[in-house]
């Protein structure tokens, strides 16, 4: 890549195939301003007259900036326990594959776990957003942007807790019962939460999130149909690691995974690593549900990043080996791969790179209820941009208009 200097606040990424919006662009140049995208090229329209800073990225794809709506930590950070230095440092990891837009996940805790995690990413946001002023710390990269808060539980079912911890799952009876979990206090700080609806008070627990503009979705279930139905007529429309922890498929009683996949007005997101699901199965998900209904996930977990052998994660002994983690139940305990992870996978599938940002960008976005702003090259959204080379290596990642990393 190489580059000329700069009118202040603009940038020129030249030369790139782009997967924009209504499909891939050859040789494009986009152009940055202000943190947003303002304008598409095409190889044969004339560029901007004034200097701005250029970065080629000739032989290169551009996408949008990927975005994980669900993830525990890496790099020994887990998100239960870190302060914003922590969450930081998890940040900056994961531009560097890739990603630009993040949702810190919480697992089943105390209420003070709960408490301090919230600040923790209310201040990691706080120094963010500051990060894009003139005044930041210019010797500091940006990393990928926390987005709030998702809690994968408490509400989730005793029979499907995979590896969350029992002890700390919960009930609800009425709308006193979630003033135990702490929010982000910041307008735009987005709160989600993975319930079963089938517990106690499911269903009335949707329909009060909801009016609260939580996002809901379903995970950690083993509900019936007609539960199922009654939750998404009370507004969750998404599905949290599609076909792990909820009951195998079987044709006389399909349950979740019969009914998700025949749910279109249902999201699911899938965890692709060729562990949580093998790849013909990831390949029936998509089929079925579509690229435009699904959403990858990593759900990493703190030894991400950290290669094999065994870590503390959750009070208890987690072991990483052959790229599975296993807790002292046997159990599958979350991933150690990231986002670019993958997209690496689905693309090694067959699947187009327009295909793959939708699943890793657009969905996630649009479950988020942030498309609007990004999840996609589209002129006026904000500039989150990531750059591969053709061996699916991240070579630039851009988070609003910035250069938060580059290979070279």
């Amino acid at each position: 890549m190489s580059e000329k200097k700069k009118r202040d606040g603009h940038l020129l990424l030249r030369g790139a195939s782009i997967t924009g919006a209504r499909g891939v662009l050859s040789e494009g140049c986009l152009l940055i301003e202000q943190g947003r995208i303002k304008r598409v090229f095409g190889p044969e329209e004339p560029l901007p007259a004034h200097d701005v800073e250029t970065i080629d990225l000739e032989g290169l794809t551009l996408l949008p900036g990927f975005i994980d709506i669900h993830i525990h930590g890496a790099l020994g950070v887990d998100v239960n326990e870190a302060d914003a230095n922590g969450l930081g440092r998890v940040s900056r990891f994961l531009v560097a594959r890739g990603v630009t837009s993040w949702l810190p996940t919480l697992v089943p805790a105390p209420d003070e776990d709960y408490a301090s995690a919230a600040r923790s990413v209310e201040q990691l946001m706080r120094e963010q957003e500051h990060e894009t002023e003139a005044e930041s710390r210019a010797a500091e990269e940006p990393g990928a942007r926390a987005l709030g808060l998702h809690y994968e539980g408490p509400f989730v079912s005793q029979h499907q807790c995979g590896a969350l911890r029992t002890q700390f799952f919960r009930s609800y009876a009425e709308p006193s019962d979630l003033e135990r979990l702490a929010l982000v206090g910041r307008a735009d700080a987005v709160h989600m939460t993975t319930l079963a609806p089938e517990i106690d008070g499911g269903v009335e627990l949707v329909r009060e999130l909801v009016a609260r503009d939580w996002v809901v979705s379903i995970g950690h279930t083993r509900a019936g149909v007609d539960v199922l139905e009654q939750a998404r007529a009370a507004g969750a429309r998404h599905m949290t690691h599609f076909m792990n922890a909820m009951p195998q498929f079987h044709h006389r009683t399909p349950g979740p995974v019969g009914w998700g996949l025949l749910a279109d007005d249902v999201t699911c997101d899938l965890i692709a690593d060729g562990v949580h699901c093998e790849a013909l199965a990831l390949r029936l998900a998509v089929r079925c549900k579509t690229p435009e209904r699904i959403a990858l996930i990593s759900d990493a977990v703190a030894p991400t990043g950290l290669g094999e052998g065994e870590h503390r994660v959750w009070g208890e002994t987690i072991r990483v080996e052959g790229g599975r983690t296993s807790n002292e139940r046997g159990s599958i305990a979350g991933s150690v791969i990231s986002m670019l992870d993958a997209v690496r996978l689905c693309l090694s599938l067959g699947m187009t790179t327009a295909e793959v940002a939708r699943m890793a960008a657009h969905v996630p976005a649009r479950v988020l209820g942030i498309d609007a702003d990004c999840g996609s090259i589209e002129s006026g959204k904000r500039a989150d941009l990531v750059a591969l080379d053709a061996d699916f290596n991240v070579r630039l990642t851009v988070v609003g208009g910035r250069v938060a990393f580059r290979a070279d």
